[in-house]
């Protein structure tokens, strides 16, 4: 059975990623802080920004875990396919 090509991640593409999280985080969070409002307001908007930021997690492992049960069905289908291309034998003869 052929296994799929998966692309790697490399690291430069992760760390591109964490330190863009980081950035926008970082960002939000500067802002939030040195707004003129009031501190309750400023409290409001920080735990906005950090249930975004939870269930942005959330969907993202949804998402990887739904690929992932799909890329398993595809290669359980491609093994049952692969065993029936093996066990058939074109040049056989059905004789009753």
């Amino acid at each position: 059975m052929k296994k799929a090509l998966q692309p790697a991640m490399t690291g430069a593409y992760y760390a591109q990623c964490v330190i863009s999280f980081a950035v926008a985080l970082g960002s939000v969070a500067l802002g939030i802080v040195f707004l003129p409002i009031d501190p309750w307001i400023r409290a409001f908007l920080a735990i906005a920004v950090l249930y975004t930021v939870t269930t942005a997690f959330g969907l993202a492992k949804c998402v990887r875990d739904r690929q992932e049960l799909d890329s398993m069905s595809s290669r359980v289908d491609q093994a049952r396919l692969d065993k029936l291309l093996s066990e058939h034998d074109p040049y056989k003869v059905d004789t009753p």
